[in-house]
């Protein structure tokens, strides 16, 4: 039976939201996210990202760092208090209450008096690895030269005091050799949670013509059709994704089958999606929504029902306003965007009760600002009717559950990994004292001191034991 037609455009809206709230409920049962607890205990040592990969055990313990005198905000609760933190090896041992020692005689005891401790910022939407405005244009899209800018931007983003980072499209392989290097504590970065290419259908979004090399297929998947979506994200999979990003335009189909496999491997789905687009991805059951772009009342309720959270990046969007005066050139964002729409927007998802993250978007140069966009998206959180301290709890813990590691990261509580940040003040009660990092933790390991990254020196590895030589006469 053919479908129905309908007569004015208001009717197949109304239409759509019915079956979208009707779908919603058939994917939030269809498609329960794999994370194998049933038959891999968190006993178990994995790596330490969604894809949680069974590894060999590492020693029981390690080495013991102490950072007394100073007060902890520790994510759990909004009140910082005094308090003293023990690391032990890649965890964090204990959080002492003042004068209690409980520490070896060999521990490295660091005064942090007059200073905050946290966890290390956690970044929900950067890209590491896109080009620089005076990145030649032959090398945009080149595989070494992703990973090095990637490198340098992935230090200025370690100083500043971020310990994770989700990378949601980049250059080739290049998120993924980043992501790899940085587990394995190769280089000064913080941990990368890469997606790898966004997938989209063919011309949808960042895909759109004139094609420059960062709008082709070195950094997007145009994609169709749902296996060729499922495909995709089994190959981003191979590669090593920590989520999947999928972006406007897509199928019902298409995203349904994307969000099934993407789920039944284990990863959170993302999407820069708007208008009946966010619908649609709801729908089929997404984990998040980037962006502020507009989107329907309903389509803010039906992200309430379905628990979708939701990363809005208004800062961003506020430096391309006050640059170039709108965001223009874009098939997936056919509107005009205005501050005050998108602020709006910010303030209907709080009111509905969904979760939100903190994400920048830096791409390009906006690097190089870090960490002035996050403290002003941090900002914006408190103009919207955060409390300081509950932004904050969103920098940290609510961005490590959106990132499926929030057994691991996002609190400073015993057991979880040594991720944290020694701030000079107290950015619990001013955001502005986060652009005063003075010591950088990540895997229990100080990568940054006194602002400044330290990396230690190269060990020689010993020489095979030479053959004496013969006497010569």
């Amino acid at each position: 039976m053919p479908a129905p037609k309908f007569r004015t455009s208001s009717q197949a809206r109304i239409a759509l939201v019915a079956l979208a709230f009707a779908a919603a409920t058939a994917a939030q049962a269809q498609t329960p996210m794999n994370t194998r607890d049933d038959v891999l205990p968190r006993t178990v040592a994995t790596t330490d990202d969604p894809q949680r990969i069974p590894r060999r055990p590492g020693p029981a313990a390690g080495a013991q760092t102490v950072l007394t005198g100073g007060r902890v905000f520790d994510a759990v609760s909004t009140a910082a208090y005094p308090a003293t933190v023990v690391l032990e090896g890649r965890t964090i041992k204990a959080i002492l209450p003042p004068g209690r020692v409980e520490w070896t005689p060999d521990a490295v005891v660091i005064d942090v008096s007059g200073k905050t401790v946290m966890p290390g910022l956690i970044d929900m939407h950067v890209h590491m690895t896109y080009p620089d405005p005076d990145t030649p244009i032959d090398e945009q899209d080149t595989e070494g030269d992703g990973v090095l800018r990637g490198a340098r931007n992935l230090r200025w983003f370690l100083e500043s005091g971020f310990t994770s980072v989700r990378d949601l499209g980049g250059v080739l392989d290049a998120p993924f050799q980043l992501s790899r290097w940085s587990a394995a504590n190769r280089l000064p970065a913080p941990r990368v949670f890469a997606a790898g290419h966004i997938i989209t259908g063919t011309g949808g979004h960042a895909t759109e013509r004139p094609i420059t090399p960062n709008h082709g297929p070195a950094y997007q998947w145009e994609r169709n059709g749902a296996d060729a979506w499922r495909a995709a994200v089994r190959e981003a999979f191979k590669q090593g994704a920590g989520v999947i990003k999928v972006a406007s335009h897509f199928s019902p189909a298409e995203i349904e089958a994307a969000v099934d496999e993407a789920h039944t491997l284990g990863l959170p789905v993302t999407c820069d999606c708007e208008t009946l687009y966010v619908e649609r991805a709801v729908a089929a059951g997404v984990d998040m929504i980037e962006h502020p772009l507009p989107r329907s009342d309903r389509a803010v309720a039906l992200m309430a029902k379905m628990k979708t959270a939701s990363v809005p990046t208004l800062q961003v969007y506020q430096n391309v306003l006050d640059t170039a005066g709108g965001f223009y050139g874009s098939t997936s964002r056919r509107f005009t965007m205005t501050s005050q729409s998108n602020f709006d927007m910010f303030k209907k998802l709080k009111a509905a009760g969904v979760t939100m993250g903190v994400g920048t978007d830096t791409i390009g140069r906006v690097n190089q600002m870090i960490p002035n966009p996050y403290i002003a998206e941090l900002k914006w959180f408190v103009k919207g009717g955060y409390t300081v301290p509950e932004a904050l709890i969103a920098a940290t813990r609510t961005n490590a559950r959106l990132l499926a590691m929030g057994d691991k990261l996002g609190t400073l509580e015993p057991g979880k990994l040594a991720d944290l940040i020694v701030v000079d003040g107290r950015p619990d009660e001013s955001l502005d004292d986060l652009a005063r990092i003075d010591k950088v933790f990540k895997d229990g390991q100080m990568w940054v001191s006194g602002g400044q990254v330290v990396v230690p020196r190269h060990v020689s590895a010993p020489l095979a034991k030479p053959s004496p030589p013969e006497e010569t006469r």
